[in-house]
């Protein structure tokens, strides 16, 4: 009996599922021939020029050029069209709202920085959210109503039974009750929220170190540590998004903190936190420390003993290492994953020299063996989590062709 439009197997739905696997072999090779994009589904010639008709009919994919240099006629090449569908992403941090907007195959196309300096900031949040993607959409020569998507990366994380910003009590102006329905009245396009740290984890899944894995964690140190955890290939969020505060974990070596959430501080924070590592400085004789905001003269610390390997230096780095072991045997002991991506300033200048080190002590500290990477999204990296987030719903609404 023949099935109903839309039931599995019939010729709608086995079209739908071929245009989706082409428009996403493109985006993953870039232009492609007929015949190639035939060889790759599986597809004959005429029903991939059929398939191909009708993506171009959609506005979904348009000729870019001809393979040249080849014998015999040359092929047109097909790509995604890029202004099919457009998303945005904010990375917000107590000293600055960071936007952008990328267009459907993910290039970036427009970025805007917006200070936002102060214990107590200068405009409300909703305008300060508004402006900055306002800059963003701007830069990309847009409009609001160009962009399907948006989803924002913060510190901490809003809980789903109230709707409150938990775990950053350093974000100033993000903690009112109806901060949410503010921002919802006062932009066009549907908005998500995430963790910060989750959205870097988001970006190396779909970009870096961790493709191709089901199961890692990710340790962050870029002005606070914190972690993503991802298993059987999806974020694990926890009961009220705090899964991966480790901030707070309370750990060898560190005083015992109380109330740590009133506080904002814990073991592991004062243990391995990129503060830790100019206060280690000093206490192993260091001079000439550099000056600045203490990440990034953390990193510098790093990077200077990784070059070093001698001294003092050498030791500031042992030190740190077994600080990031300790708390990480209590994660992989407990999760026991596949791998340990390791991201943020305060751990990617320490290079390889820092790696073999925390692999190294990590060994002894825990039965598990995960596999320690550093991370390779190193530009924007929450920035760029969030725009795969919102690119990837984006992404399924555009390319929906059976509907």
């Amino acid at each position: 009996m023949a099935g109903t439009a839309g039931t599995p197997g019939t010729p709608r739905v086995l079209r739908a599922m071929n245009d989706r696997a082409a428009l996403d072999l493109l985006l993953e090779h870039g232009p492609l021939s007929r015949t190639r994009i035939g060889n790759l589904t599986g597809l004959s010639k005429p029903t991939a020029s059929q398939l191909l008709a009708r993506l171009e009919a959609a506005g979904l994919v348009l000729v870019t050029g001809t393979t040249e240099g080849r014998p015999g006629p040359n092929a047109q090449l097909y790509a995604v069209n890029p202004a099919a569908g457009h998303a945005a992403g904010l990375d917000v941090t107590p000293e600055r709202v960071l936007a952008a907007v990328a267009d459907i195959t993910g290039r970036t196309i427009g970025q805007y920085e917006l200070p936002t300096p102060g214990r107590r900031p200068a405009r409300p949040v909703v305008q300060q959210v508004t402006q900055a993607l306002d800059g963003a959409v701007k830069a990309a020569g847009l409009t609001r109503d160009d962009i399907r998507r948006l989803v924002i990366g913060t510190p901490g994380a809003f809980d789903p039974s109230t709707g409150r910003l938990r775990y950053a009590a350093h974000l100033p102006g993000w903690h009112s009750p109806s901060l949410l329905d503010d921002l919802a009245a006062a932009l066009p396009m549907p908005v998500e929220y995430e963790n910060d740290v989750n959205l870097v984890a988001v970006a190396e899944q779909r970009l870096g170190a961790a493709r191709g894995h089901a199961d890692f964690v990710l340790l962050w140190n870029e002005g606070g540590l914190g972690a993503a955890l991802v298993l059987g290939g999806r974020l694990h969020r926890g009961f009220t998004g705090g899964a991966g505060e480790v901030g707070f974990l309370p750990v060898p070596g560190a005083p015992l903190v109380r109330q740590v959430a009133r506080t904002n501080s814990g073991g592991y924070q004062e243990l391995a936190g990129a503060q830790a590592i100019p206060r280690l400085a000093r206490e192993l004789g260091i001079g000439d420390l550099p000056e600045g905001p203490y990440t990034e003269v953390a990193a510098a610390l790093l990077a200077r003993a990784a070059d070093s390997g001698a001294g003092p230096e050498r030791q500031l780095l042992a030190t740190y290492a077994t600080g990031l072991a300790t708390g990480l045997a209590s994660l992989v002991s407990v999760l026991d994953p596949e791998l340990v991506v390791l991201s943020g300033s305060a751990l990617t200048s320490g290079g390889e020299r820092l790696l073999a080190l925390v692999q190294a002590e990590l060994a002894e500290l825990a039965a598990s063996r995960p596999r320690l990477v550093m991370g390779d999204v190193t530009e924007h990296p929450v920035l760029r989590g969030a725009l795969e987030s919102a690119l990837a719903t984006t992404r399924d609404e555009v390319f929906n062709t059976s509907r």
